[in-house]
């Protein structure tokens, strides 16, 4: 995002996309995306997710609607910990989940010009100035180095992200 999309008055704080392309299938992506063990390869160091009966669902096994998760990360102790709720999830390319204060993201998996693109679309941000930065901004240069990690791990096996919690302020966690 530029200086100049920044102070656009119009500019929508509430939202933003970030697209990648991925030399890989869409089935892959998806099961990455949407079960323990694959979330845990590329974005996260630990996620639990139960069902809506409160029953842990297996690290295999794709969450649903309505399953509840919480995620941990690698470069952060557990007191670093986002719960929320699987609000769509339609078995092929499409999931969305709350993302606590930060509103909601979506990944969509498409087809472009004969590539796979992952597109993350994160909405609802609140606009208050803290949320600009922290939810907005922050969540931005999240997702950019997130999304190029999951790039690198299915395009050529390597793992980006700082799993060491004592290693701080680094751009890898």
């Amino acid at each position: 995002m530029s200086d100049n999309e920044m102070n656009n008055p119009t500019y929508d704080w509430s939202r933003f996309i970030k697209r990648v392309n991925i030399k890989t299938t869409a089935e892959k992506i998806y099961q990455l995306c949407t079960t323990r063990d694959g979330l845990e390869k590329w974005f996260l160091r630990k996620s639990i997710f139960t069902d809506k009966d409160g029953k842990l669902i297996s690290p295999d096994h794709p969450v649903q609607p309505g399953d509840q998760y919480e995620w941990y990360w690698h470069g952060w102790d557990d007191k670093m910990v986002e719960k929320g709720t699987i609000l769509e999830a339609n078995g092929k390319d499409r999931f969305k989940f709350s993302f606590g204060k930060a509103g909601d993201v979506t990944f969509t998996i498409k087809t472009e010009q004969n590539e796979i693109i992952m597109e993350l679309l994160q909405e609802n941000i609140p606009t208050d100035e803290k949320s600009k930065v922290y939810y907005h901004i922050g969540c931005t240069k999240g997702w950019v180095f997130f999304l190029t990690n999951l790039k690198s791990l299915l395009e050529g096996g390597i793992d980006l992200r700082n799993k060491n919690v004592a290693l701080r302020d680094v751009i890898t966690a």
